[in-house]
């Protein structure tokens, strides 16, 4: 029973292939070549996963990203509006990037690598810029990390003892 309720939970799940690198290592007789594929797997809900997979063919190494980036989901607070709570910046490596909650209609307006990161976690409108690096493995996951670093204002609220409209009420300076 647990693994049917498994496989329906991963039946709502999206993926998405950010990209694919061909690598090679040079040996004695020549050289031999390998994929390396960077999965995206997410609800659209809040839930998403980043996963990266090696192998000498395609279809496995994106097979091997998606099982990746199952074992590696997080929950992301999206608001009512389909955007972020508050502005943050995620690190990793020479990567950063800027992720900031924009209106109703804005959209997603983020660069290659990290828009199906925001689609798939069901960010709706959000405007981000990647910094330092141009380098897709790293810009996303700067992104992924700025994502983890969000909190909801409930969290923010539960974490100061204090309730979410006690939380605004002392900004009418």
């Amino acid at each position: 029973m647990a693994r049917n309720q498994r496989r329906n939970e991963d039946s709502d799940l999206q993926e998405r292939v950010v990209f694919i690198h061909r690598v090679s290592k040079v040996v004695k007789g020549g050289r031999r070549y390998s994929l390396v594929a960077m999965v995206v797997v997410g609800d659209g809900k809040g839930n998403v996963g980043l996963g990266m997979g090696k192998s000498a063919e395609v279809p496995l190494a994106i097979q091997k990203g998606v099982d990746d980036a199952k074992k590696n989901m997080f929950k992301v607070p999206v608001t009512d509006s389909g955007t972020v709570p508050h502005e943050v910046t995620g690190h990793f490596g020479a990567g950063r990037v800027l992720i900031k909650p924009a209106i109703e209609g804005t959209g997603v307006i983020a660069g290659g690598p990290v828009r199906p990161l925001f689609e798939l976690a069901g960010i709706k409108n959000v405007l981000s810029k990647s910094l330092g690096t141009s380098n897709s493995l790293n810009s996303i996951k700067a992104a992924a990390d700025g994502l983890k670093q969000l909190s909801s204002p409930a969290d923010t609220a539960e974490r100061r003892g204090l309730t979410v409209g006690e939380m605004f009420v002392g900004k009418e300076n």
